[in-house]
């Protein structure tokens, strides 16, 4: 791959400005430009947070988001285009969102948010706030998202069980299930936590069923994709009582609808699929990048290659 024009789309600019990465690429020994949809065939790769048809006539493709689901793997793969992606990026930024949600719900934060807003002054009933050491959280995915929450949350005294393709430990975790056992693990857990990518074998994945096998007083995290969870479904679930509540930063639909009821209920946090967002954010997706600049030149196979 003979790599001349880098481009950085301005699709980017959902996470951070598209200047600030070019600006942190600039002394590779290629040409690092913003460009935007019309000025796409001018370079050789590209930078993106989302997804172009134009794209097939590069030769490279990086996302800044571990997430790919959105990209062609066949029409990539038969127009001999890389594509390579940002995970290993995100564990401890979504590791620290997902320990904020279960510190809210147990210490009642986003209660005294709500409240403030009313100038209401309530404390919490006797029983309700707790502390996290002796609950427990089953991870729902154990890859990089998925330990780095585990890491977090482990360290604040939680006990952590995870849930993946066989029953391998993983350092991270406490305790790991196989696929098969997935009731069995999150039927056991304070806190259920969805780090799946989205897959076909995963869309859906949290359903009514899996819904009725969680607590009546667990919480439900998804900071996966919005379509690992049957939406109608966890509704259901809230409304009836089935669990407890819901922190989630991903939809079926993004933004989320302003119809949706889980905007107006009591025990959800609602964030705008924000999880990963830092301010460093530009110069972790830099580094990976540049790591894949100096193989090119070397030969070397790219780093988080995908396609």
């Amino acid at each position: 791959m003979q790599l001349e024009r880098l481009g950085v789309h301005d699709s980017v600019d959902a996470v951070f400005p598209p200047e600030e990465l070019a600006d942190e690429l600039a002394d590779l020994p290629v040409d690092v430009r913003v460009t935007d949809d019309e000025g796409i065939g001018a370079c050789d790769a590209v930078v993106t947070f989302e997804h172009r048809e134009a794209f097939a006539d590069l030769e490279w493709i990086h996302s800044i988001q571990a997430g790919v689901d959105r990209f062609p793997f066949d029409v990539l793969e038969e127009r001999d285009v890389v594509l390579t992606n940002s995970t290993g990026i995100h564990d401890r930024t979504v590791g620290e969102t997902v320990a904020g949600y279960l510190l809210s719900f147990s210490r009642r934060l986003h209660d005294h948010v709500a409240h403030q807003r009313e100038r209401r002054w309530e404390r919490p009933d006797w029983d309700e706030a707790f502390t996290l050491p002796g609950t427990s959280a089953c991870v729902v995915g154990t890859g990089t998202l998925g330990r780095g929450v585990a890491s977090v949350a482990g360290a604040l005294g939680v006990r952590m069980t995870g849930v993946r393709r066989s029953a391998d430990p993983v350092p991270e975790f406490d305790e790991i299930y196989a696929n098969d056992d997935l009731h069995s693990a999150i039927g056991d857990a304070d806190f259920v936590i969805a780090t799946v990518p989205l897959t076909d074998e995963t869309h859906h994945l949290f359903g009514p069923d899996e819904f009725a096998a969680m607590r009546e007083d667990a919480y439900f995290v998804n900071v996966a994709r919005g379509s690992v969870v049957d939406e109608p479904a966890l509704v259901d679930a809230l409304e009836s009582g089935e669990i407890a509540g819901a922190a989630l930063d991903v939809f079926e639909t993004e933004p989320l609808p302003e119809e949706s009821p889980l905007w107006d209920m009591e025990e959800v946090i609602v964030t705008p699929h924000c999880a990963a967002y830092t301010r460093d954010y530009f110069r972790d997706v830099g580094e990976i990048v540049r790591e894949n600049v100096d193989r090119l030149e070397t030969g070397e196979d790219l780093y988080n290659r995908v396609v």
